[in-house]
């Protein structure tokens, strides 16, 4: 079994659920007593929510790339990065490491492709659904994206920011994530990508008429693949 190098911290409330999700399918698929070999390296995401917040992309490209190079030293055979919106300085950490990084957005492309999809919406922070780091990579496997209108993506980047990454799930939040996505529906998209790590503790398959991608949950079972070999 491969060891996998978790860069987590952003928020911690989502990469808790990397940790349980990659360990549940370790189980599920070696038995027995089998758990993940992994090293989680946790950063405080006041800094890096800083360094967003003032468009400081180099900044946080170079921390995180220390950190992925820390992870590197001590034994890991890949990186994931335990969120959609910090793959916008991936390359960054490619130049820093000599091992491969799982690209979150290449493996959410990849379970659409299985589904025979051709247009998809696309939640997440401001950053993720405005900037073409995240779509292009999705769109680069013929599959459309379409985004929220401008005021929801400034709510959507409000709720995860103010509540989801503070660990507070609020009721009204999810009815208007839901508006947001029927919306999104009505526009031609035949699928929803949760292209936000946390947004998947408020939103679940049975808020919406077409499935859901819960980025979380792809990115976990795939570094397992990964880590397994399979």
């Amino acid at each position: 079994m491969k060891t996998i190098g978790l860069i987590g911290g952003m928020s911690w409330e989502s990469s808790n659920e990397y940790y349980r999700l990659i360990n549940e399918e370790i189980k599920n698929k070696l038995g027995g007593l089998h758990s993940a070999k992994c090293i989680l390296y946790s950063v405080d995401f006041e800094e890096i929510e800083r360094y967003q917040a003032n468009g400081d992309w180099e900044s946080a490209g170079h921390t995180l790339a220390d950190v992925a190079f820390s992870l590197e030293k001590a034994g890991a055979d890949f990186i994931v990065i335990c969120t959609n919106t910090m793959h916008k300085v991936i390359n960054y950490i490619e130049e820093k490491i000599n091992i491969p990084i799982l690209h979150i957005a290449d493996a959410t492309a990849n379970e659409i492709k299985k589904t025979k999809l051709n247009s998809v919406g696309l939640l997440g922070t401001k950053y993720t659904m405005i900037q073409d780091f995240y779509k292009s990579r999705i769109e680069a496997n013929d599959i459309k994206v379409l985004i929220p209108v401008h005021e929801d993506i400034e709510l959507i980047n409000k709720v995860i920011y103010e509540e989801l990454c503070l660990g507070k799930i609020n009721h009204a939040s999810k009815e208007y994530f839901k508006k947001v996505i029927k919306n999104l529906i009505d526009r031609g998209a035949e699928g929803i990508i949760l292209g936000c790590t946390e947004i998947g503790l408020l939103i679940k398959e049975e808020d919406s008429e077409v499935p859901i991608f819960d980025t979380t949950v792809i990115h976990a079972f795939e570094s397992v693949n990964k880590a397994i070999g399979k």
